[in-house]
């Protein structure tokens, strides 16, 4: 019997699934263990055996044990030969270790994924899920239980049930999480995951254990040949071109600010709080319900997101904002919205303060700081000496970011907040929509970085040890 992990079988017993098949004696077990079509040692996975050990291990990550006495003994050439399949699968994991690595900007709202030294990503689309909400009742109706990329995201919309499966950064239902990443592998670039290394990007300050998953399911089920993982800000800061500055990401999920000088990033003044984009679409549905504009489902959610995207702003000063909405002296700052069906929304002071959040949480009863309080007090907690140059280095990334008057209104309030005639930079790129992925596919482009993250032959138990994370 072989122990794998948390995982034990039996010689005599078929095995399935994707790390064995048709395991009935040892000799065959590691022949086909070695040579399975979509199989480059599987995971790495350290086999050991229960039983006092009578053959000669390969070598590389499997040792092979039998476990029945009546086991003949195995001839040296047999041992021989599979020692030369092994070796050969260790040369074929290194040849893939020098194609081109994928990378995989995994946000909570939307997905960005391609191939390294690329302008810009291949494939982008939501990242939800969409399950249909009608029964199907003619035989030449769409086929599939789930619904993915861009089609579902717009043609299809309106039939599904539509789910994220990630929330503030965090993965909360892998099995979602698992499909998109094999329609991006599918569907959106077109290769096999077996084949590229794969930069995987997210949010500073999250729980290991969600790295640590993810790692579990790239090396298991797609049998990724290497991994590594970095924080999406410190990408950004790659794309600018700078080495030097203060990073604010506002996404779909989190919104949060990294310092980094001369190339180091530091952990302990990172701030990170979990208020962004859509804590606004929400907010701004909220809106929409009192001034009479019900949007209840899941896809119709999606149309109060794609509205946000497309009137709303952030007021320089938001008490006179409302000042003037108050006593209405410009009726003619109210846009319209078009809906799919055709109807026209007038939107008026929805437009500012559902984006208002981001610089105010406590309007939505969230204890949080604003995103400009975030900035100054991840400033703060740095070095004396190295102040000065983060305020003329900030960087802003993000979609959240994009909308209008979001730099202008951060200016403002840092003026307030910093010291007294202290130079304060603002630099918003304007692709900063893709920065993190940008970041990554230069990052990922370089010589060296095949010598970083841990490949498959290394992931070993326990978990925690094998994944590696960007320090800086």
């Amino acid at each position: 019997m072989y122990s794998c992990l948390d995982f034990t079988y039996n010689l005599k017993e078929t095995l399935r699934g994707p790390r064995a098949t048709a395991a009935t004696t040892q000799r065959e077990y590691l022949t086909n263990r070695c040579q399975g079509p979509a199989n480059k040692l599987e995971c790495g996975f350290l086999l050991t055996a229960i039983e006092p050990p009578s053959i000669e291990s390969p070598p590389l990550a499997v040792t092979a044990r039998p476990t029945n006495k009546g086991v003949p003994p195995r001839k040296r050439t047999e041992t021989t030969s599979s020692r030369s399949i092994v070796r050969a699968k260790r040369l074929e994991m290194t040849d893939s270790l020098h194609n081109a690595p994928i990378v995989l900007d995994n946000g909570s709202g939307t997905i960005r994924a391609g191939f390294a030294g690329d302008d810009l990503p291949k494939c982008y689309f939501p990242s939800f899920v969409g399950r249909p909400k009608h029964l199907r009742v003619l035989a030449g109706a769409l086929e599939g239980e789930v619904f993915i990329g861009q089609k579902a995201a717009t043609e299809l919309r309106g039939l599904l049930k539509i789910r994220y499966p990630l929330e503030h950064g965090i993965v909360t239902d892998w099995d979602d999480m698992e499909k998109i990443w094999e329609y991006v592998y599918g569907e959106g670039l077109k290769t096999l995951s077996e084949e590229h290394p794969v930069l995987l990007t997210e949010p500073p300050l999250n729980p290991r254990s969600n790295r640590d998953t993810a790692a579990q399911i790239l090396f298991e089920t797609f049998n990724v040949p290497a991994l590594y993982t970095s924080i999406q800000a410190v990408l950004s800061l790659y794309a600018s071109g700078r080495t030097t500055g203060i990073v604010l990401d506002s996404g779909d999920g989190v919104s949060h600010a990294v310092p980094v000088y001369e190339g180091f990033a530091m952990p302990s003044s990172i701030r990170r709080i979990d208020v962004a984009g859509r804590d606004v679409t929400e907010y701004m549905q909220m809106l929409l319900r009192k001034s009479g504009y019900v949007f209840h489902t899941s896809a119709e959610k999606e149309v109060v997101r794609l509205i946000k995207e497309s009137v709303t702003y952030v007021a320089h000063d938001p008490r006179k904002e409302e000042k003037e909405w108050a006593n209405r002296t410009d009726p003619a700052k109210g846009v319209e919205y078009v809906l799919p069906d055709g109807h026209k929304l007038k939107i008026g002071a929805e437009r500012f303060r559902a984006p208002e959040i981001l610089f105010d949480p406590e309007i939505i009863g969230l204890e949080y700081p604003g995103v400009h309080q975030i900035v100054v007090d991840a400033i703060n907690r740095t070095d004396l000496d190295l102040r000065k140059s983060l305020y003329s280095n900030i960087v802003l990334s993000g979609g959240s970011t994009l909308t209008r008057g979001f730099g202008d209104r951060l200016l403002t309030e840092l003026q307030r907040l910093a010291v007294k005639d202290m130079r304060i930079k603002i630099f918003a790129p304007p692709e900063r929509k893709y920065s993190t992925w940008i970041g990554g596919s230069i990052l990922a482009g370089l010589s060296t970085f095949r010598k970083v993250g841990y490949n498959l032959l290394a992931y070993s138990f326990p978990w925690a040890q094998f994944t590696a994370e960007s320090r800086g």
